[in-house]
């Protein structure tokens, strides 16, 4: 079949073509930001000189304000980072150690005795994620006994768990799933081992000391009314073929503000000066350090692509790298660490769905030219789709929307895949390629997962 050389990415290549680097993010990102797809702020750096940093868009539809880089954002997930350094923090003072069971400090979780510490940062620990709860015959009748017109806060989320006890998916470090159920955990067990609030641990033993003057833990419903350079949150209504305020769209009679698993705010300069402080020893000890950036092992040895509260990879051709996303309601957020080569990505948006240009941003800075990008019918596609198997618990669910092909792998996000060509897949947010085989009848048979050096085959499903 002929395939359609999509109009965009020649566009790109013949714009950027004769660029510097700089120049060529420019570009692209600009070129994002024309076409609606990009509202934020992105700070690129080199060992700690700041290479590229503008904002794209507004910080408030209503009033026109625009964004800055001091625009305060929240940062959804990209918090778990700061709660993992808080209970690497606490180890470090003595008051908890890794392997700790959690009921040896919430005792009312005794359903859960075999889960550890450890099991928590590392998402290894099987326990239904809290954002899947809404589909929960149990979880229903507990917000509609105890909070209907109220918001539901972590306490009430461990609440919910002591009561009605939903069984875990699976035995402790038998496998890999995110979850945000462990950092709403790990929340509590700060908040009781230092006599503090999260917020005000956090704010004592990083913020603080890293004078990331602008960061602080709150949610938009709960945070003072007025916060300067408040970045505030819109998502797109096909309704109205427009961005609008969450509340603006739905009746919420249950607000949902966790924190730990999320809850930090914060702008592209704080979270560079974070990034720096991870390179000494003014908050914790290299080797807790090194720990904190080790991929966690399972019991059989596998290791997983995650350690504490960052995302880890081996990457053939940008070196070791930590990243993060990070997304609440109208907020989209990434930061990446190339940390063999000292190299800084952060992007904060306040509109959702965006774009997230990770991988172009990666081949640019790294003077790597482009994947040759293409489109391909709606029925090429649709051969594509199914559940593709890699072992036993762990599978690639192969989707489509209209016309665009995604993958999501057990446990984790849903990302989308661009193609090289009618079998060959590429995503943009990871390094990682999907190569469908089809037999002598021209069935899609399998895949391979090209990854960090590594070639790992995954059977379709009947």
């Amino acid at each position: 079949m002929k395939l359609k050389t999509t109009l965009l990415f020649l566009f790109i290549v013949q714009l950027i073509f004769g660029q510097n680097r700089v120049q060529k993010i420019d570009s692209l990102l600009s070129l994002i930001y024309n076409n609606g797809k990009l509202n934020g702020n992105v700070l690129i750096a080199e060992k700690g000189q700041v290479i590229y940093n503008r904002s794209f868009g507004l910080a408030n539809e209503v009033t026109q304000e625009k964004l800055n880089e001091n625009s305060v954002f929240d940062l959804g997930s990209v918090s778990k980072q700061f709660t993992a350094m808080a209970i690497v923090i606490l180890k470090e003072q003595g008051k908890l150690n890794y392997d700790d069971k959690i009921t040896k400090y919430l005792p009312e979780l005794s359903e859960y005795s075999n889960l550890s510490i450890r099991n928590l940062l590392n998402h290894t620990g099987g326990l239904l994620d809290i954002l899947q709860l809404n589909n929960n015959p149990d979880a229903n009748e507990y917000y509609s006994a105890n909070l209907v017109g109220k918001i539901a806060t972590n306490k009430d989320i461990i609440t919910f768990f002591s009561q009605y006890k939903p069984k875990v998916k699976f035995e402790p470090n038998t496998r890999f799933e995110y979850s945000n159920t462990g950092y709403v955990f790990l929340e509590s067990i700060i908040e009781k081992l230092s006599g503090l609030t999260y917020a005000e641990y956090l704010d004592k033993v990083i913020f603080k000391p890293l004078k990331m003057n602008n960061t602080l833990v709150g949610s938009r419903t709960l945070l003072p009314k007025k916060i300067n350079n408040y970045a505030y949150d819109y998502v797109y209504s096909d309704s109205l073929k427009k961005y609008c305020s969450p509340d603006s769209l739905k009746d919420i009679k249950i607000i949902i503000l966790l924190e730990g698993n999320g809850g930090v705010h914060s702008t592209v300069d704080d979270l560079l000066k974070w990034d720096r402080a991870l390179y000494t020893d003014q908050l914790i000890s290299k080797t807790s350090m090194n720990e904190m950036f080790q991929r966690a092992e399972l019991n059989d040895k596998t290791k997983i692509p995650y350690g504490f509260g960052w995302y880890l990879e081996d990457n053939p051709n940008f070196g070791k790298t930590a990243f993060h996303f990070g997304g609440w309601v109208g907020y989209s957020t990434f930061i990446e660490r190339d940390i063999d080569n000292d190299k800084t990505i952060i992007i904060l948006q306040n509109h959702s769905p965006v774009s997230f240009p990770v991988n172009e941003l990666r081949y640019i800075i790294y003077n790597k030219p482009f994947r040759n990008e293409i489109t391909l019918s709606n029925e090429q596609l649709k051969k594509l789709v199914g559940t593709y198997k890699i072992r036993e618990g762990f599978e690639l669910k192969i989707s489509i929307d209209k016309e665009h092909l995604f993958v999501q792998a057990t446990g984790q996000d849903v990302i989308p895949l661009f193609a090289e060509n009618e079998l060959l897949f590429f995503a943009k947010v990871v390094d990682a390629q999907f190569q469908f085989e089809k037999n002598e009848k021209g069935e899609i048979t399998h895949l391979f997962l090209l990854q960090n050096g590594k070639k790992t085959k995954a059977e379709k499903g009947k």
